[in-house]
């Protein structure tokens, strides 16, 4: 990327009744173009946060799913005071906007899109390759209940029993320790998930002035690629769900039954304590 492209990006927020700001930015977390009313430091502050929980974002891709070719869509976080959307801008790039919490989704979502469709002539970062990351979505294609089974949860069970489409859920706590699963995913896949998603949370709070203030209440982070949604949200005051579920899943439906399960899981796990033993 060789230019600013604020001009650019400031028609989403001049466009869009209830959006706030708007930024592209590399792969690298630098921004490449951002609306006015954002400062420097804050600029580059969100570039960061947004980056790196994007790498996070990706690396959940098989939770959502076992398919070998998978592509992310946009990732989603929502604040009490406003929206957070993320999606791909070419090659090495992203586009975040930040909107009030009233705002029309679908409406912001299409004016992104929009605007991605007109970025692509210029923008030419090429994308960062991490070999890692692939041997890791690798491992996890070839099962998904490797390194034997965890501490299942019947009440987390329950849940994802109950919603056609729901794959399956994690419980951590904010310390990153896992506390329980659902029977169908083993140790190795738990473990990842829990890692990705104590920095998912991390991040998205760290998103919250670009969201609307410094100190918004954090309601929930879903990432969205073609073959399914993944999704994290506080469950009690010290821990969270992490959960994923095909793509015609009613995600509503399913993030319900999951809040209503919360007080039975935490009685379930709090006399818990260091890390998990697996069979």
């Amino acid at each position: 990327m060789t230019d600013d492209l604020s001009w650019m990006v400031k028609g989403i927020v001049d466009n869009v009744p209830g959006a706030r700001h708007a930024v592209v930015l590399s792969a690298d977390g630098i921004s490449k173009g951002a609306t006015d009313g954002l400062t420097s430091g804050g600029i580059k502050d969100i570039a960061a946060a947004m980056a790196s929980m994007q790498s996070l974002s990706k690396a959940t891709a098989r939770f959502a799913g076992p398919v070998m070719d998978w592509r992310w869509n946009q990732t989603l976080v929502e604040f009490e005071d406003g929206w957070i959307l993320v999606t791909e801008a070419g090659r090495g790039a992203y586009l975040a906007a930040a909107a009030a919490p009233d705002v029309d989704l679908q409406a912001i979502s299409f004016r992104m899109q929009r605007l991605v469709a007109r970025l692509g002539d210029h923008l030419t970062s090429a994308p960062r390759v991490n070999g890692a990351a692939v041997a890791v979505d690798a491992k996890l294609v070839e099962d998904e209940t490797a390194g034997g089974r965890g501490s299942v949860l019947p009440e987390l069970d329950k849940a994802v029993a109950g919603v056609q489409g729901a794959r399956h859920a994690v419980l951590l706590g904010t310390d990153g320790l896992l506390r329980g699963t659902t029977s169908g995913i083993g140790k190795d896949m738990a473990d990842v998930i829990s890692a990705a998603m104590s920095g998912m949370v991390a991040y998205s709070r760290a998103t919250a002035p670009f969201a609307g203030g410094l100190y918004a209440t954090w309601r929930q982070t879903l990432v969205e690629f073609e073959h399914g949604w993944v999704f994290l949200i506080p469950a009690g005051p010290e821990a969270y769900l992490a959960a994923s579920a095909e793509h015609h899943c009613d995600i509503e439906e399913f993030l319900s039954r999951l809040e209503d399960v919360v007080p039975a899981l935490n009685a379930a796990s709090a006399p818990q304590t260091g890390t998990v033993g697996y069979a």
